[in-house]
């Protein structure tokens, strides 16, 4: 029998409104209030706005678990966004990303959500665990 020990949401979302006041850097804080929503430790966090010269403009922002990570990167001029947390062990990414999409939504009612997965991973079975010599 195959079990998990670690689940991964992906987010793609389009509509996403640079005002000015939606940032990188308010998302990257968005997305540390997730992390404590879903009573998980974040170990390190950072956020770099791209202004166009070399990227497009938009963001990319990470923050690290202790049960893995949170990402999400933004194009300014199209509006789109993707975003994903993947945790290992009990951390359940569903609450960080349920928490991260009210708070978009507060600031964006027109953000739509083009696509929601959830992967099992950290695949193993009963005999490797039943090795495990502690």
């Amino acid at each position: 029998m195959v079990k998990a020990h670690g689940k991964h949401v992906y987010l793609d979302y389009i509509g996403y409104q640079h005002d000015g006041h939606n940032d990188g850097k308010r998302m990257l804080q968005i997305m540390l209030d997730s992390v404590k929503s879903a009573n998980i430790r974040a170990v390190h966090s950072h956020v770099e706005e791209f202004d166009g010269t070399i990227s497009p403009p938009g963001f990319a922002a990470v923050v690290l678990l202790d049960e893995s990570h949170i990402t999400a990167h933004c194009y300014y001029e199209k509006g789109w966004l993707a975003f994903d947390a993947f945790t290992c062990g009990m951390g359940n990414p569903d609450i960080i990303a349920d928490h991260i999409e009210k708070s978009l939504k507060e600031k964006m009612p027109d953000l739509y959500q083009m696509r929601r997965d959830v992967v099992d991973r950290f695949l193993h079975n009963d005999i490797e665990e039943a090795d495990i010599e502690v």
